[in-house]
């Protein structure tokens, strides 16, 4: 799960180009202080809260189906989330077509809650294709774009090349940008003194990295970005006593919201309020159930964990696989033994 940002690695660098930048906090985002700068003034986005990144749901054929969508949409309307990540990494986005993904921000939009933020994936790999696809995605309903690092031509992703990529596509979106990076999948990680200059563009208001190097967090926050964190994912979080929530970060995507959507708008209550001692305790039986839809199986797990709690999960879009039998089972005792089956 993760939305976040940690992805400094290199901590007394970003200190070095970030810690002399004024910052003010607005709605729990902090933002830089631009105005004297003469530089244009932006949307302003309270980002702090829980965000599931919703899976895309398939019917059998592996066509999209808008219904199962809109249905699972209204649940989650129920609970207490800020909004949604839509066309993120559990989305499958990058086996959907440009028209395809459009339509699901559209949709989700449509379905949402009054209030909730809609958070749209809109990188592509060139930067033409990721402005254009940031404009739909706007045109759609989503209030923040959400764009991942470019990779196929990962030899020369340079720091250049994505400071380059990111202030086009920033200068350009009509609505706020917010950077992700998962090595992960990618392969590429956004280095430390790209984030730092990036942090000086307007329209650039957070990070999201599930790299998972809980080091830099604290560093993160005297730049302007917004932090997101995976708050389930790693134990070290609260056994240290350094939350990243505690550290300035102000809310996470975690795909185990798409399950057990309560149970982790709890933990981020618990964590802001500072109650660490039941925090611990309510992490310690997510971590398990997370790391099952996260790093051991996937989203053909998560989907499947959907259909345990009453969403439409459905299959995966080839040529990710379903689950196997015994994959199925395992990842069920890593609920059951948790008491959330």
């Amino acid at each position: 799960m993760a939305f976040v940002a940690n992805s400094l690695r290199t901590l007394s660098k970003l200190g070095t180009l970030a810690v002399h930048q004024r910052t003010f906090p607005v709605g729990g985002v902090r933002v830089l202080d631009c105005v004297h700068r003469g530089m244009a003034s932006f949307k302003k986005v309270d980002l702090s809260g829980v965000f599931p990144p919703l899976p895309t749901p398939f019917d059998q054929d592996e066509k999209v189906n808008h219904e199962h969508l809109r249905n699972n949409v209204t649940k989650w309307n129920e609970i207490d989330f800020r909004g949604y990540v839509v066309q993120g990494s559990n989305g499958e986005y990058t086996y959907l077509s440009d028209e395809e993904r459009v339509e699901l921000v559209r949709t989700v939009k449509q379905a949402a809650a009054p209030g909730k933020l809609i958070i749209a994936g809109s990188g592509c790999e060139s930067t033409q294709a990721t402005i254009a696809m940031t404009q739909k995605m706007a045109e759609a309903g989503a209030d923040v774009a959400m764009v991942i690092t470019p990779f196929y031509f990962k030899g020369r992703m340079t720091s250049q090349a994505f400071k380059n990529h990111y202030e086009k596509v920033a200068s350009a979106s009509p609505i706020p940008v917010i950077l992700y990076s998962v090595p992960a999948n990618t392969g590429v990680d956004l280095p430390a003194d790209v984030v730092a200059a990036l942090s000086q563009h307007p329209n650039i208001i957070g990070i999201k990295d599930s790299a998972g190097d809980v080091s830099s967090w604290n560093t993160l926050t005297v730049v302007k970005a917004s932090v997101f964190c995976p708050v389930v994912e790693i134990e070290l979080y609260l056994n240290t006593h350094t939350v990243v929530l505690v550290a300035g970060a102000v809310g996470c995507v975690a795909a185990l919201a798409n399950t057990l959507g309560n149970e982790v708008c709890q933990l981020h209550k618990l964590c802001k309020e500072g109650k660490m001692d039941d925090a611990m305790k309510l992490q310690h039986r997510l971590i398990a159930p997370n790391s099952a839809v996260t790093r051991k199986f996937g989203v053909p797990g998560l989907k499947v964990a959907m259909e345990w709690f009453g969403y439409y999960g459905g299959p995966t879009r080839s040529p990710l696989l379903p689950l196997t039998p015994e994959e199925e089972e395992s990842m069920r005792a890593d609920f059951q033994k948790n008491g959330f089956l």
